[in-house]
């Protein structure tokens, strides 16, 4: 659907200098309760402090740029619960570009206000009677607008991965060296950009997507072989992890780089979100936090590893916050 070639690690370092003067450099952090806890060195990539409050700003950022001057009066399309929404809105806002976003009608109202704030024109679908990927083609057909997928696209998947350049500079700065990485995954874009990235750093790092339970077709899929899809299309408090199945661009850089799927349930999530807020002093939605409940729930081995965990996201309502809390 993306014009662009499949991208590579050479596509994440020519994103980082493009998106370098609008997204922020988050920080690496380690926690001593975190690492007593696990019995390992764990490095938390906090993108919830990234700009428009997740990682999403990054691939936006970095497609939109890429859009022709000659078609950016065309405006963008996206489809979104709301991360990859509000990190197109933001883009297109800075770059003087009309942005309409195609987002569920259950989305977190936070999101949806957050989205609307930057300007873009929100069209609302039902997750279950509505395809919203047909909904924003025929925005495309009708204005000639670019469409920007939120994880299947090769400059949004090189815009992600740039968060990737980032740990393995901090980590070395550190004097450490992440033996895995752990991602927050959905359609799969952030964690190919995290393998690319790593390709040409930290090359042994393991890749491992984390989903919630019932949305782990990235999992399943990379256990077959193959593209699988999800049975159900809502139901998760990880709102921003329900793609329907792997993206197809990603599904292959990530199974090239054997990425080992990892599963969390609800429950869990949660509960890695309030331990992020008491003990971390970390703002984090149940999507965001799916790596960081892996590594508390003893998903992959911790003791005397450093790992590097993506806390992806921090875009939470306060009703969904006091019931991780309650």
């Amino acid at each position: 659907m993306s014009p662009l070639p499949p991208p590579d690690h050479d596509a994440v370092r020519a994103a980082r200098e493009r998106i370098r003067s609008h997204a922020v450099l988050t920080p690496l952090l380690s926690f001593p309760v975190l690492d007593e806890r696990t019995g390992g060195r764990i490095l938390i990539k906090a993108e919830n402090l990234q700009r428009t409050g997740s990682f999403k700003f990054r691939g936006a950022f970095n497609r939109l740029s890429m859009i022709p001057e000659d078609a950016r009066s065309r405006g963008v399309v996206a489809c979104s619960s709301g991360n990859h929404a509000q990190g197109v809105a933001e883009a297109a806002r800075l770059l003087g570009m009309k942005a309409t976003i195609v987002m569920p009608v259950d989305a977190p109202v936070m999101k949806a206000e957050r989205t609307a704030a930057s300007g873009a024109q929100i069209v609302r679908y039902d997750r279950e009677k509505d395809d919203r990927e047909a909904m924003a083609l025929e925005i495309v057909d009708r204005t000639g607008a670019t469409f920007v997928h939120p994880y299947d696209d090769p400059g949004v998947i090189a815009g992600q991965g740039t968060a990737g350049l980032e740990i393995a500079e901090q980590a070395e700065a550190m004097g450490l060296r992440p033996e895995a990485v752990l991602v927050c995954c959905s359609g799969g874009g952030l964690t190919a950009g995290i393998a690319l990235a790593m390709e040409g750093t930290v090359a042994d790092a393991t890749i491992h997507p984390v989903e919630p339970a019932g949305f782990d077709d990235y999992t399943r899929s990379l256990k077959a072989g193959e593209r699988l899809s999800n049975p159900t299309t809502g139901g998760s408090v990880c709102d921003a992890l329900m793609a329907a199945s792997p993206g197809v661009v990603n599904f292959e850089i990530n199974r090239r780089r054997g990425a080992e799927g990892l599963v969390v349930s609800d429950e869990e999530a949660l509960d890695a979100v309030a331990f992020a807020f008491r003990d971390l002093k970390l703002v984090v939605e149940p999507g965001g936090a799916v790596a960081l409940a892996a590594v508390l729930n003893g998903r992959i081995e911790t003791r005397g590893r450093t790992i590097a965990v993506i806390v992806s996201g921090g875009n939470i309502d306060a009703p969904m916050l006091a019931r991780a809390l309650g």
